[in-house]
């Protein structure tokens, strides 16, 4: 199935209402904490400073991203927190949600790399986006990730 129609929401922290951060907050803390079986701070204190996408249709969020600035020139931005709402898998919202969050990542940081901390049974998955494997397996959290590594969209002189 085509992922459905939706709108992207890109905002900092501060300019998401109470009731969409709520939304937002729990659908993460459902997937990562209660589904995955992953007790672990899912408030880490990042998301105030972040740009948070989201796939919205109509009142329903079906996806969401998390976008970390570089902290230095030369440093990557970094994808994080990507998750599809259960309610709205098979729709290949994961892959929407990855172009979305790459453009993103592009037009905001041009020059720099964009990162992310994969699970590790999704490295196909981001590879199929350009990201390339930078580390070896380790445990996160009791679940196995790879650190990933997408290259800028220009490439400096």
């Amino acid at each position: 199935m085509a992922a459905a129609n939706y709108r992207v929401d890109v905002k900092h922290f501060d300019e998401l209402p109470a009731r969409e951060l709520y939304d937002l907050l729990r659908m993460r803390v459902d997937v990562f904490v209660v589904e995955q079986n992953c007790p672990y701070p899912e408030l880490d204190g990042k998301d105030i400073d972040a740009l948070h996408l989201r796939l919205l249709e109509g009142g329903d969020l079906l996806a969401a991203a998390r976008i970390l600035k570089p902290h230095e020139p030369q440093d990557p931005s970094k994808i994080g927190r990507v998750v599809v709402s259960p309610a709205h898998r098979g729709k290949r919202l994961g892959d929407a949600l990855m172009r979305e969050a790459i453009t993103a990542c592009e037009r905001l940081y041009p020059a720099n790399r964009i990162a992310l901390s994969a699970q590790a049974h999704l490295r196909r998955f981001y590879e199929s986006f350009g990201f390339v494997g930078t580390s070896q397996e380790y445990l996160e959290d009791g679940i196995p990730h790879i650190d990933m590594i997408r290259q800028p969209a220009i490439q400096p002189p």
